[in-house]
């Protein structure tokens, strides 16, 4: 079909020539002048700051919020996802930096207006949000946060010691982790890798190349795992000291539920439902244990292929397979991804010093997203691809909101990246009929799910308990027993976790940089079953429903956007209809014919 056809896409380095021409361009020394002008003039609004200020003059403050944001993204946006290119760049590191000191010295000098509507009265407040409009919610997220905030020169003081504190113990993380290359030897030659490289091998047929190549993962991790374990610790006291003990929440993990507009009880729900559905998982390693034709998986086998096939998707097949399944479902979905490569906002090589992982990044409402991933030809890698489209597809549908309001909170954002991959799930057993294949994907899917949901929920607890035991005194080495045990009550008596994967914790990146991330994964996933539940039986009558909770963005509460899409977030119950979906999937695949 013309309208989503791939062809002629290739794996290319992205173009941030939207942004800035180069780290050094005169348009750079521009913009920053730009937005210290910028802050200058938003300074004058603090005199009109009165619980009688006038409605056309507070908007014209939104906008003013909304347009510096705008301006600043484009800097910071410019220096990340360089930096993101290549961690090695010392250019992109300056450059990350001073941008980053200067997004603290905007925002303390910009501050006081958020203070002052924390701060003001329940009646003055509710006559300004009346005429708000889009930058409604934006402003009652800011007023829960009243009873945590500090005064304003704490507040300044808290900005400032970020750019050397938390953040610079961030990027010395990534930049330490980034430079990592792994050994392996492959058909009697030894290869050095990359960390995406490597991580082709943990699927591979090979039991004991599977075993080798995490073995090598974490004999390297393992070696640096005092300085990365120290690291770890730092941010985890410096968060108890911010958030706990200056701020007074009642717990590191409510930080982000206030953060993510999730009340805390819906958070324990999901944490429990997942807990006592762990069974669900345990049944389907024992099953693939049969598969693979041994008494009991070991953590090396988790993501073992149960057929022996090694299929490949050049690049550009991988494009027009995900935009043909995105067009099946909704043509208007798949040409707001097809943007991404026609713009050359994705980043799909492999290289050196590149950052690991993949991710989408939206800067402004007015710029198409910017997708990062190392593509190489796996059909986990064109479940990434759709994964970080659906990101993008989220933000693209939200564009008519403000820089403001555009971006969902955490759990919701995981709403289209996840559906995204069910959609080529159904297009990639559509496709081949082979029944090797067929399986292959359909175990492929319960992998996913588990890595989604029981994985990161335990990654989640295993946060909760590391950030009590560090309060306590622990040390790296204690650390890394606390995971272990994390690791064999997640896994009970279905899987066998040797000590090597008691480095696993220091490898994981969004618990250093996003603390209780990871719950949003598990959230968004058992979110989607449910929702896909309802496309499989409503059909097309589901999409405008879908489409509008894409397009809500960030503009109103998750709680408020899903009650409007029918989903009650605070039920048990409705968690756990997510897993009995999962039972079926299970079901089927026990019903199939054991391989001779």
């Amino acid at each position: 079909m013309s309208s989503t056809n791939g062809k002629g896409y290739s794996q290319e380095r992205w173009s941030l020539d939207e942004l800035f021409p180069a780290l050094n361009a005169p348009e750079v020394n521009a913009t920053v002048s730009e937005v210290q002008a910028t802050v200058q003039a938003f300074e004058q609004f603090r005199p009109k700051l009165t619980p009688d200020i006038d409605a056309e003059e507070f908007v014209e403050i939104l906008d003013a919020q909304d347009g510096l944001v705008r301006q600043f993204n484009r800097l910071y946006g410019f220096g990340s996802l360089s930096f993101s290119a290549d961690t090695q760049d010392q250019q992109a590191q300056v450059f990350l930096a001073r941008v980053q000191k200067l997004g603290a010295e905007a925002q303390n000098r910009t501050m006081f207006f958020e203070l002052w509507w924390k701060e003001l009265d329940e009646e003055s407040a509710e006559r300004l949000l009346y005429y708000s409009g889009d930058y409604r919610y934006w402003l009652e997220a800011l007023r829960l946060e009243t009873p945590y905030t500090l005064t304003e020169p704490e507040e300044k003081i808290v900005n400032f010691k970020n750019i050397t504190g938390r953040s610079a113990h961030n990027q010395t993380y990534a930049m330490l982790t980034n430079r990592y290359t792994f050994l392996l030897e492959v058909n009697g030659e030894t290869k050095e890798l990359t960390r995406e490289e490597l991580s082709g091998y943990y699927r591979d047929s090979n039991p004991e190349m599977r075993a080798a190549a995490y073995r090598e993962l974490y004999r390297v991790y393992g070696a640096d795992a005092p300085i990365l374990g120290q690291i770890y610790q730092t941010l985890v006291r410096d968060w108890r000291n911010e958030f706990v003990d200056m701020r007074g929440h009642a717990a590191p993990i409510a930080v982000r539920n206030l953060a993510n507009d999730i009340p805390n009880d819906v958070v324990d729900t999901l944490i429990d439902v997942v807990k006592t559905n762990v069974g669900v998982f345990h049944r389907f390693f024992a099953l693939k244990a049969q598969w693979l034709g041994v008494e009991k998986l070991r953590r090396y086998d988790v993501y073992a292929p149960v057929v022996a096939t090694d299929k490949r998707y050049p690049f550009a097949d991988a494009v027009n397979i995900v935009l043909e399944s995105f067009d099946e479902f909704e043509p208007r979905i798949a040409q707001l991804a097809r943007r991404v490569f026609d713009e050359h906002h994705i980043d799909s090589e492999i290289r050196p010093g590149k950052r690991g992982g993949a991710f989408c990044a939206t800067l402004a409402p007015d710029l198409t997203p910017w997708v990062l991933q190392s593509y190489e030809g796996r059909p986990r890698d064109v479940a990434t691809m759709a994964h970080e489209l659906g990101h993008a597809i989220h933000s693209m549908l939200a564009e008519h909101h403000s820089a403001l309001t555009q971006q969902s909170s955490l759990p919701l954002a995981e709403t289209a990246s996840t559906f995204g991959e069910m959609l080529l799930t159904d297009r990639l057993l559509a496709l081949d009929a082979d029944p090797e294949v067929q399986r292959d994907i359909l175990f492929t899917q319960m992998d996913d799910a588990y890595a989604t949901i029981m994985r990161q929920i335990f990654f989640a607890i295993f946060e909760v308990d590391a950030h009590e035991a560090i309060n306590n005194g622990a040390s790296v080495d204690e650390l890394c027993e606390l995971y272990l045990d994390n690791l064999r009550e997640q896994f009970g008596e279905s899987v066998d976790v040797s000590d090597d994967f008691k480095y696993e914790w220091v490898a994981i990146p969004h618990i250093y940089q996003v603390p209780f991330y990871v719950y949003a994964y598990a959230f968004g996933q058992l979110l989607v079953l449910a929702l896909y539940k309802q496309f499989l039986e409503e059909g097309a009558s589901f999409k405008p429903r879908y489409i509008e909770l894409l397009a809500a963005g960030g503009s109103a509460s998750p709680v408020a956007v899903l009650t409007k899409a029918g989903v009650d977030i605070h039920s048990a119950d409705f968690w756990q209809g997510a897993f009995d979906v999962l039972a079926e999937y299970l079901g089927r695949l026990e019903e199939m014919p054991l391989p001779a």
